[in-house]
């Protein structure tokens, strides 16, 4: 399961939740950090990343493009990075499950 954190959300998370999500990356890292949402859909779509972002346009992309990739919505606010590295962490199962399943084409988290 690699996830691919968009720029909205801390790049220090892919180090931090690397023991729950080996391979997973940030935009900036994959050389995304100003590209458009098409560039990173198109990325995550061709090399098996599911986007996590607190953005809602990966959602609506979502519905119309369907999957993959999968968007992961994060959905609480102004928060930490801390506070989102707990979602992730708590939610790793259902999120692992969505990830695996063949029909869901998003996840909100809250």
């Amino acid at each position: 399961m690699k996830l691919l954190l968009d720029q909205n959300i801390s790049d220090r998370l892919v180090e931090a939740l690397a023991d729950a999500y080996p391979s997973s990356a940030h935009v900036r890292e994959v050389g995304l950090a100003r590209s458009g949402d098409e560039a990173v859909w198109t990325f995550a779509r061709e090399r098996g990343y599911t986007i996590v972002s607190k953005d809602s346009a990966f959602h609506q992309r979502s519905f119309l493009f369907g999957f993959p990739p999968k968007v992961i919505w994060i959905r609480s606010g102004n928060c930490t990075t801390g506070a989102i590295e707990q979602i992730l962490r708590k939610r790793q199962p259902a999120i692992q499950e969505f990830c695996e399943d063949q029909i869901h084409a998003f996840l909100i988290l809250e």
